[in-house]
């Protein structure tokens, strides 16, 4: 049973942007945090970006790898969250995962890995390369 699913993802040139999504058909994503994951080729998974429930404000954190180039915001009526990104260059290519947990944490805390998330998506492979 799939219940996060992200998409989005594909071949991107440097320099160039992308909007990833993470929808769900299980959980009302507002009342969760959810946090954007990634994972390049030989590397362990990093933290990127994260929104917090609208039960606590819904405020957001970002990576210093992404911080001023990237936005997480969510659009409720279509139970989605995005994950935009721009000046992307070859150290963005990775598989990009969204993950929620519960509202009460602060998403900052799943992003760095202090608290567990409950639900994953399985990925959507984003590639930058000319």
């Amino acid at each position: 049973q799939v219940q996060l699913v992200e998409s989005g993802g594909g071949l991107v040139q440097p320099g160039g942007s992308l909007r990833l999504s993470c929808a769900s058909s299980e959980f009302t994503l507002h009342d969760y945090a959810v946090a954007w994951f990634r994972q390049a080729p030989g590397k362990e998974r990093e933290g990127i970006s994260c929104i917090n429930s609208q039960v606590i404000g819904g405020t957001t954190c970002y990576a210093d790898s992404v911080k001023g180039r990237s936005t997480v915001s969510r659009d409720n009526a279509k139970n989605t969250v995005y994950l935009e990104m721009n000046s992307l260059t070859a150290e963005d290519t990775a598989v990009y995962y969204c993950a929620v947990g519960y509202w009460y944490h602060n998403c900052s805390l799943y992003m760095d890995g202090q608290k567990s998330l409950h639900s994953w998506g399985k990925g959507t492979l984003v590639t930058v390369s000319s």
